[in-house]
């Protein structure tokens, strides 16, 4: 099997979309709050399950790579049909609620306002696994790791909100 440039661009194309908007989110947090993320975590009283700071950049970069992966399968389906479009409608509104979160929460310090974005996430997530799934089930179980870890940092981001108000 022969794959063309254009299927490789495209395929890496849409790995990196996820991460330079993570990456960006990031970064508008940093210059918002005029602190780096991992300094701002480590000022935060965390519950006792809280994970250190270094453990986020390398689960987002897994979670980003899986988002990226599982697009392009989906969109390699045949982007001109209904059922892509509905489904990638969902993806492209998790990203943005995901782009979000950080800044909500770094950058702007409105955590209970951060905590709904991810309650949000977490029902637009379920949806768009779902519509993947009526496409590809190996694709919507790519997203399993990543509605996981939203459960988790909805969790997490409640308790913090709590001990910190």
């Amino acid at each position: 099997m022969i794959i063309s440039v254009k299927e490789v661009r495209n395929f890496l194309i849409s790995i990196l979309i996820p991460l330079v908007i993570g990456y960006a989110s990031s970064f508008i947090s940093q210059m918002l709050s005029g602190v780096d993320i991992a300094t701002s975590y480590s000022q935060l009283i965390k519950p006792g399950f809280a994970p250190p700071s270094f453990i986020f950049p390398i689960a987002w970069t897994i979670i980003y790579i899986l988002m990226g992966i599982s697009s392009y399968i989906i969109m390699k389906k045949d982007y001109k049909s209904t059922k892509v479009k509905d489904a990638m409608f969902y993806y492209w509104l998790q990203l943005g609620l995901n782009f979000l979160w950080s800044i909500l929460f770094f950058g702007l310090d409105l955590r209970f306002t951060a905590m709904a974005d991810l309650i949000i996430m977490i029902i637009i997530l379920i949806i768009m696994i779902f519509k993947f799934r009526k496409l590809d089930k190996k694709v919507a179980y790519l997203n399993i790791p990543y509605l996981l870890w939203i459960f988790y940092a909805l969790f997490l981001n409640y308790f913090i909100w709590t001990i910190n108000r």
